[in-house]
């Protein structure tokens, strides 16, 4: 019986150990590439991989904030993995993803044991039709990883009012539900990934395509390992926003919810932009 071939997603972020404590070599994937370079989303989750097959590693994702420090081209890489630190409770780790000698991404990783206290959410589960009763939109031909998620929007698909002339949207906020395409059960990598997919606020903003970058993108994990295997292959309800726009660059903030209407994650970044 042949063996079925490994998930996209899996496929992206394979990782081969190379001479030298705590170094990887990698790749770009097609199927997650983007107008330029590839879906930050994945080059978040390689970076976090990266940490997770060390075998110094303790603990589970707590935080993970990765910089984009310059244009990733197709085609392989060198990712670096340090062990900065280590107590009871944490680890932190410090990790360069280098094509060359150019260094294209750093990032700082947070692991954590995590144990049973007292506990509260104060934000609330956004209210939605469920994904099955909604539309999934359309890949778009110039992003290609858009292909790699079953994307439903309730509210702020992208440029939702391309059809005017002049004008913009009252707000930035989308509420939509996603996963992977085909369908894979979440981890950690997979859900950091899944906190990038909100296309870019000003694109919700205003109907007019500009160049922009993601320069910082954080992930705040709140859910454990055993949550994440609950959900398996379900989608997930993500609520994204921006703050401000200004002088050639605006943020954006979101939360990924579970089905069931569990938190699992909180993520912010900043974006550069140009008109």
């Amino acid at each position: 019986m042949s063996t079925p071939a490994p998930h996209p997603f899996d496929q992206a972020l394979e990782l081969q150990p190379q001479p030298g404590q705590g170094l990887w070599r990698g790749a770009t994937s097609p199927a997650y590439g983007n107008m330029v370079g590839p879906f930050g989303g994945v080059t978040a989750a390689t970076l976090l991989q990266a940490v997770l097959l060390d075998p110094q590693r303790q603990g589970e994702p707590l935080a993970l904030t990765v910089n984009y420090a310059g244009p990733i081209a197709d085609g392989p890489f060198d990712v670096q993995v340090t062990l900065a630190r280590s107590n009871r409770s944490t680890q932190h780790w410090l990790v360069q993803m280098r094509q060359g000698e150019a260094t294209v991404a750093t990032a700082t990783a947070v692991l954590a044991t995590r144990r049973e206290t007292w506990s509260a959410v104060e934000t609330g589960f956004p209210p939605a039709p469920p994904a099955s009763g909604l539309d999934r939109l359309l890949p778009l031909a110039r992003a290609r990883w858009t292909s790699a998620y079953d994307m439903r929007f309730v509210k702020g698909g992208l440029l939702s009012q391309a059809s005017r002339p002049v004008g913009e949207n009252a707000d930035s906020v989308s509420l939509q539900w996603v996963r992977d395409e085909p369908p894979r059960a979440l981890d950690f990598p997979a859900l950091a990934a899944l906190c990038d997919v909100f296309f870019p606020r000003l694109f919700v903003r205003r109907p007019a395509w500009v160049p922009i970058g993601t320069v910082s993108f954080t992930v705040y994990f709140h859910a454990d390992g055993a949550a994440l295997a609950r959900i398996g292959q379900q989608h997930l309800l993500g609520h994204a926003r921006a703050h401000q726009f200004s002088k050639g660059f605006f943020d954006q903030a979101a939360e990924m919810w579970g089905p069931d209407g569990e938190l699992l994650a909180v993520t912010h970044q900043i974006v550069y932009y140009k008109e």
